[in-house]
C-alpha cells in the first residue's frame, strides 16, 4: 500500500491496483462517513423508547457506539440495566418503532453536519454510473430521515439497515445482494465506513473498503485493519482524483 506524502494533515493510503472510484456500486455508512450530528435525538430516541415499552430506565453510558447497530445498541443497554432478555425480546418491535417515531416527530431538531468532500464525491461517483446506497447501523426510517435532512436523499436508490439485521456484516451483505440485483451477478461492490467494524463486515462479505477518518477513529487505527483505502477525508480523497486527472 502506498501512502501519499502529508499535505497539512491530509494522508491517503490506496492500495495498488485498486481503483477506488471505478467499481460498480458503494454502500455508504451514515454516521461519521456522510454525516455528524450535533444533536442527541437519535441519542434520546434509545431511552425514552426502551421507557415506554418495558418502564424500565437504560443509560448508553458504556454501551459501544461506533459502528455498531441500533438493534444491538438495545439490546446491549438493556443487558447492562439488568433488563432480563425475555422481556427486551417481546417489546423489542415495540422499542424500534417508538425509536423511529420519537426521530420522526423530532425530526426539525436534527442538527446535522456533512463531511467534507460527501456531496462532491457522490456526484463524482454517480457520473461514472455507479449504483450508490446505504449500509448503517441505523434502523431504516431513522436513517432515511437523516439524509433527507442532511440533503443527500438524490443520491441513494437503496440500503440495508439494521431493523432486520443486528450484525453489521449481515445488513452489509443484504445491501450488497441488492446491489447485484439493481446492476449484474458479478457487480464490484466497495464499501465506505469510519470504523473498524465496517472493514471487518466488509470483510466478511469479501467487500472491498474505502475507510475514512472522520468519525472517533483516526487515520492510524484504521489503517491498521488494511482497507484497500484508507483517507483522512473524502475531501482528501477526491483531491487526490484531481491532482491525478
Amino acid at each position: 500500500m502506498q501512502i501519499t506524502p502529508p499535505a497539512g494533515e491530509a494522508r491517503i493510503a490506496i492500495e495498488p491496483n485498486f481503483i477506488w472510484n471505478r467499481q460498480d456500486a458503494y454502500l455508504f455508512d451514515i454516521d461519521g462517513t456522510l454525516l455528524r450530528s450535533r444533536d442527541r435525538v437519535h441519542f434520546e430516541s434509545f431511552v425514552s423508547s426502551v421507557q415506554r415499552a418495558t418502564g424500565f430506565e437504560i443509560t448508553l453510558s458504556g454501551v459501544p457506539l461506533a459502528g455498531s447497530t441500533d438493534t444491538a445498541i438495545v439490546r446491549e443497554a438493556c443487558r447492562q440495566a439488568g433488563i432480563p432478555g425475555q422481556v427486551v425480546e417481546t417489546h423489542l418491535a415495540e422499542i424500534l418503532d417508538g425509536m423511529c417515531r420519537s426521530v420522526l416527530e423530532r425530526r426539525q431538531e436534527l442538527d446535522l453536519v456533512r463531511m467534507p468532500g460527501v456531496v462532491e464525491i457522490l456526484r463524482h461517483l454517480a457520473r461514472r454510473n455507479a449504483l450508490l446506497g446505504l449500509a448503517t447501523g441505523n434502523l431504516e426510517m431513522i436513517g432515511w430521515i437523516k439524509i433527507e435532512q442532511a440533503g443527500l436523499r438524490e443520491w441513494f436508490r437503496f440500503g440495508g439497515f439494521s431493523d432486520h439485521f443486528p450484525i453489521r456484516a449481515e445488513l452489509i451483505g443484504h445491501a450488497a445482494r441488492k446491489a447485484r440485483e439493481l446492476t449484474r451477478p458479478e457487480a464490484a461492490v466497495c464499501v465506505v465506513g469510519d470504523t473498524p467494524r465496517d472493514i471487518e463486515a466488509a470483510r466478511a462479505n469479501s467487500l472491498p473498503v474505502i475507510a475514512v477518518a472522520t468519525g472517533r477513529y483516526s487515520f492510524d487505527e484504521l489503517f491498521k485493519y488494511r482497507p484497500e483505502v484508507c483517507t483522512t477525508s473524502l475531501a482528501d480523497l477526491m483531491a487526490v482524483e484531481r491532482t491525478a486527472a
